[in-house]
């Protein structure tokens, strides 16, 4: 088994700070008592909080978009931009302070729209806008943007998950599961040729 650097270590340890507790509970203090260093041994590594927080962000993004790759370039269209969005679900209820940090807050380092993802700076939404733009080029989605199309597309998923995080469906996750599937379905109809 490999042996983890002390970066990895640190980032492993903020990890589960932040996904037990939150964005709060990742202090420099808190991180280095798990790992069993100082305090100070962290900005050997990280210069600050807002950089740690930022690859806690960044490794969140990377472990979306890798999985939602495992679905690219094979089978069905439909069902693989379907499986996308499920994979979303699931990594927003499994890890839901993260989540949050990610989307739901303000943060001056967030990719903006259209520019950073027109420039494919996005690993989870380029391979979204891939999925489109090579169903619409197969015929399967009607011609449009893909970036747009994309950026809707997550819109409504996004929205979805938030409303329900905010306790604004009645549903138990199972019911809010179905829903969610059932509109996943209803807006890709919308988008078939």
């Amino acid at each position: 088994m490999k042996r983890l650097t002390t970066a990895e270590k640190i980032l492993r340890a903020a990890h589960t700070l932040f996904d037990r507790e939150g964005v709060d509970a990742v202090t420099m203090r808190r991180v280095a008592e798990l790992v069993g260093i100082t305090p100070m041994a962290i900005y050997r590594h990280f210069p600050n909080r807002e950089a740690l927080l930022k690859r806690i962000s960044d490794d969140g993004f990377q472990s979306v978009a890798d999985s939602w790759q495992e679905h690219a370039g094979r089978g069905d269209i439909i069902k693989r931009l379907h499986a996308t969005q499920m994979l979303y679900l699931d990594y927003a209820l499994a890890h839901p302070h993260l989540f949050d940090h990610a989307f739901s807050v303000r943060r001056d380092d967030a990719r903006r729209f259209p520019e950073d993802f027109r420039a494919r700076r996005s690993p989870t939404l380029n391979v979204v806008a891939d999925t489109l733009a090579e169903g619409m080029r197969e015929g399967v989605l009607r011609k449009d943007d893909p970036w747009d199309v994309a950026m809707t597309f997550w819109a409504h998923t996004h929205g979805l998950i938030a409303l329900y995080r905010a306790g604004r469906f009645s549903y138990d996750e199972e019911k809010f599961r179905a829903f969610y599937r059932a509109s996943i379905g209803r807006l890709l109809d919308g988008i078939r040729a």
